[in-house]
Formats: structure tokens, sequence, C-alpha cells
């Protein structure tokens, strides 16, 4: 009890430490537009003025012995500066995670203060994002690192704050709800309770670099796990700006790691380190490396050929079209959930759509990076995709195609137009096709093919042959239609009526693939009871025991 007492107190009078800094937070920002907890203005990284980023380890921010030069994506200077962990100083974050107990830093039974903190924690994180100046700052940062236009990457932020929101005052507690069942006999009860994993690592892909492991990372925390966060180093200081607003927020130091390092010196730290569970959001290549040298204690959100069937009601052209573009191009295609194949009735071919659908692409430019670079695929890799899909019988070129013009973006990014091939459907499903149509282009690209109604069943069979369920939309308003669909196919955030998209996950429903045990959901309560804990069963016998009970024969 005095254990309890003392941990409450500490917790409580750093609380209200916190809570000091907070209002120090608000006001400067508020007044002086200065950002207390930033160590970077997002307007002035450049070239001229590179920013640094470190490593968070046992409670301290640390350099290395080498750094990891991050080129802008939009003029090839080096303007970002990543202090990057090498193989023979990973020890302390090994330490690190070794001293967090299987059981946690905090479970039903073992130090509940910390729920409340964490439901404080948000609460103030959720009011500064709300602030113009902060969620300004975040915006424009993730801009200057992930290039795509204020508005998507303001949306970004927006979703991060609502999730946040979502997760004050007692809803952290309420993730860690239990329930009981009757048991044979009195004084027996059966108590289902959900129970951290201990230590545990993020690592984040660089197309959402607040959101994603923001979102991972608060959910790994609610549980009561102490987790290792790595994000792509092209993109990582925005996540250290965030750990920095959090620890002014509250959050204790000493409660997350934060590690720069290349995927080799990642692999090694898992494998060293051996976190009961790994959430690991990015290309199915790597995700499947993970689950063979971690013996499958992963959770992954992976690759996404996400696909949309339009189905035989035509109605809202100018809607639907509008809405394609948004899935297919906006932040030029780099989302897992990109629309990558359009499956469209034969009645869509008769409207105007695929010239509405031209006519969006071509509003897209650099200017207000509406299109910008790709940072995993380069030009001459898509020029050739769209070069072997326009082999295929029938295929043909819609719009797109080029690489873009008069721009300063360096050799080792993508860029280019908006672009869209036509493949017959008869030729995708072709063994020697399928392969090539449905390989993921991390870029503004996409497949459209054409479907007749006795067609519908070559259309599943392609969804059936696709390896990736992420997301996926059936716009129609035919009940009959949404039925079938879905009920041939597996994505699992799957959008259906006439407003049906494939990407823009708010965070209020369930975000992440289906069909794999290993599948990683985001941002709800369901999504981080499944990825960031397990169920323990504990079974209450305290008797009194039976009147006369003598020892039984033997059984």
């Amino acid at each position: 009890m005095m254990y309890r007492l003392s941990a409450y107190r500490q917790l409580k009078n750093r609380a209200s430490s916190s809570h000091l800094n907070w209002i120090t937070l608000f006001n400067s920002t508020r007044s002086n537009h200065i950002l207390s907890f930033a160590t970077v203005k997002a307007e002035e990284v450049s070239g001229s003025q590179p920013a640094e980023v470190h490593n968070l380890v046992q409670g301290k921010w640390t350099k290395s012995s080498s750094w990891n030069t991050i080129l802008d994506p939009l003029n090839g200077q080096p303007f970002i500066k990543v202090a990057e962990v090498n193989e023979s100083e990973l020890q302390p974050f090994v330490e690190s995670l070794s001293k967090c107990p299987k059981h946690g830093l905090h479970n039903p039974f073992k130090a509940p203060e910390r729920y409340l903190m964490l439901g404080d924690v948000s609460t103030k994180a959720a009011h500064a994002l709300g602030l113009p100046e902060v969620s300004d700052f975040f915006a424009k940062l993730i801009q200057r690192v992930s290039p795509k236009s204020y508005q998507q990457a303001l949306i970004e932020v927006l979703v991060t704050q609502k999730f946040l929101e979502n997760f004050c005052g007692d809803q952290v507690r309420f993730l860690a709800r239990s329930f009981a069942v009757p048991g044979n006999h009195l004084g027996q009860q059966s108590h289902g309770f959900r129970w951290p994993y201990g230590p545990v690592a993020v690592i984040a892909p660089f197309n959402f670099p607040l959101e994603i492991p923001l979102l991972q990372l608060m959910g790994a925390l609610y549980m009561g796990n102490k987790p290792v966060l790595k994000v792509d180093s092209k993109v990582c200081i925005v996540m250290e700006q965030m750990l920095r607003l959090l620890h002014e927020c509250g959050l204790p130091v000493d409660d997350v790691d934060f590690i720069n390092s290349d995927g080799k010196t990642m692999n090694k730290l898992l494998v060293e380190a051996k976190p009961r569970m790994t959430l690991f959001t990015g290309s199915s290549r790597v995700a499947e490396k993970l689950a063979d040298d971690l013996s499958g204690r992963v959770k992954l959100e992976d690759a996404g050929f996400d696909w949309k069937i339009l189905g035989p009601d035509v109605n809202e052209v100018d809607y639907v079209a509008w809405v394609c573009d948004q899935d297919a191009y906006a932040c030029s295609g780099q989302k897992c959930s990109a629309e990558s194949i359009l499956f469209m009735h034969e009645n869509w071919s008769g409207s105007s759509l695929l010239d509405k659908m031209t006519e969006l692409a071509a509003r897209r430019k650099l200017d207000d990076l509406t299109i910008g670079p790709v940072l995993t695929v380069s030009t001459e890799t898509m020029l050739d995709h769209a070069k072997k899909l326009l082999q295929i019988p029938g295929s043909r070129l819609l719009f797109g195609g080029e690489a873009l013009q008069n721009h300063s973006i360096p050799k080792i990014y993508g860029a280019i137009k908006p672009t869209a091939i036509f493949v017959p459907l008869e030729e995708i499903l072709k063994d020697e096709h399928y392969p090539l149509v449905t390989k993921e282009i991390f870029g503004p690209f996409q497949v459209v093919t054409e479907y007749k109604d006795n067609q519908l069943p070559l259309v599943l069979d392609a969804l059936e042959k696709m390896h990736a369920h992420l997301t996926a939309a059936v716009v129609s308003n035919d009940i009959v239609f949404l039925q079938k669909v879905i009920g041939n196919s597996v994505n699992g955030t799957t959008y259906a009526g006439l407003r049906a998209r494939t990407t823009g996950a708010p965070q209020n429903h369930w975000f992440g693939p289906a069909g794999d045990p290993r599948g990683a959901g985001i941002g709800t309560p369901e999504a981080i009871k499944l990825v960031w804990s397990c169920h323990r069963e504990i079974i209450y016998d305290v008797g009194p025991m039976p009147l006369g009970w003598k020892v039984p024969a033997s059984t």
C-alpha cells in the first residue's frame, strides 16, 4: 500500500510539474509564436540551416558517432543530419528494453495510476495539437520531409489530434476493461484481463511521419508496454519533435526509446533485445523477414495493392471521378491505401468518368505539392513499369506516363505525372501478366480495367489471387451487388456505397489488413487491444470448502 501511495504521489507531482510546462507551452505559443518544445523551425530547415535529429534512450537525448545526411526531396540539398546508431552503439537500447518486465510498466494489478497519467498526457497533447501554431508547425514539418499538399499534411495532424482526444481522461483505463464469468461453485470466478507484452518495438514508414508512429506508439503505452520507436530516417524529425511535445505534456522521458539507424542495425537490435512484440508498417518483403527473424512475434500492416470496383449503377460521375483522383494521386500515391487498380463496370465506360479523371489529374502540379517527389521508387522504375504494362495486348495509356519537367527533385527520388494505364480484364488474369499488373508501385500510378455483368466472377477471381488485403472500395448503392462483392472478398478496411473510397482513413474506424493472423490495426480501441495487449485469464477459487470434504480416490 505504501508503495502504491508513493508511486501515485510521484506521478501526481510529475503531472503537476508537466502541467506548468504545458501552460508555458500554451502561453508562449499564443503570445510569441515560439514553441517551447521545438528544436527547429519548420520553414527554416534548409541546406543553409540544416536540422539535427537525436536519439532518446533511458530518458536521455543522445547523439551517435556518425550522421546520416538527408537530402531535401525538393531540391537535393543536404538539409537534415540524423544521428544514426551503429551496431556497436546498440547496448544502451538493449539494456533499456531488458529493464522492462514481461508484465509491463503497468497492468490492471500494477501501477494503475499510469492509466490516468496517460489519459492526462493525451488531453494535453490533443489540446496542444489543436493550437493553430502547433498544428501549422507539424503540417509544415511534414511537408518538408514527405512533400504533400498543405491540406493533406494538415489532415494528418488533425486526425492525430482527434485520436488523442479519443483517449483523454478515463478512456485509457477503459481499454483495460475486464470481464468475469461465474464459476462452478461458491468462491470461484474466472476473470479475463488485457495484459501488456512488456518490451515492444514500433517500426513506422515515411509516408505518414506523424500519424502512423504516434497512433501506434500511444497504443503501446496505453496498454502498459515499454516501446522502442524507429521511424524512417527520411522523416524521423517529425516524431522527434512530437516526442519532445509529449514530454512537455507529462510523458515520462524514460517511457519511450527513440532510435535512428539503418535497417540492418535495427534488425540486430530486435534480435538481441528480443522485444515481446514488434509492430511493423511497411513493405511485405521486410515484413516477412521480420516474421522469420522474430519467430512470428510481430504484427504487420504491410503493403496494399488496393482495389476499387465501380458497380453497374452509374451516379454522381463528377464525385466518383474526384474520389478516384484523390485515392490514386493524393500524396503522390504514397499511401498504403492508395487506389492501385480500378475495376470499372461497362456502364461507366459510357459515361464521362475517364475524361473527368484525366482532367483532374492534369490539375495536379508541383507548385502546390498536389504532385511531388516519390521517395521510394525512382522515375526510371515507374516509367519502366508503365512500358511493360503497355506491352500487354489491348493495353493503352489513359494519361500520364511521363516524367515531371522543370524541377530540382534529386534523381534518387521519383517524379512522374499522375499515370493510369488500361489493361483488359482477360489479360490481367493470365498467369504471365497477373504478377506484373498487381505489382504495387508506391507512387502516382494505377491500372484501370473494364468488366461486363457476366464477368463479375472474373473480377472476384482477380481479388482472390491478390496477396495483400488492406483497403478496398465497392462503389455502388445496389445492395445485392454490394453483398456479392463484400461476401467474396477479404480486405480489412472496405468502404461500400456510392461515396466509397480507398484512402483517407480517419481515427474513428479500424484501419488495417485482414486475412492474416499477423495483421495489425490502428486507431480504434479494438485495434489497440488487438495489437498491444494479450488476453490473461485469472481464476479466483477462494472457497469455502464443502462441509465434510475428504480426500477422494485417485483418478
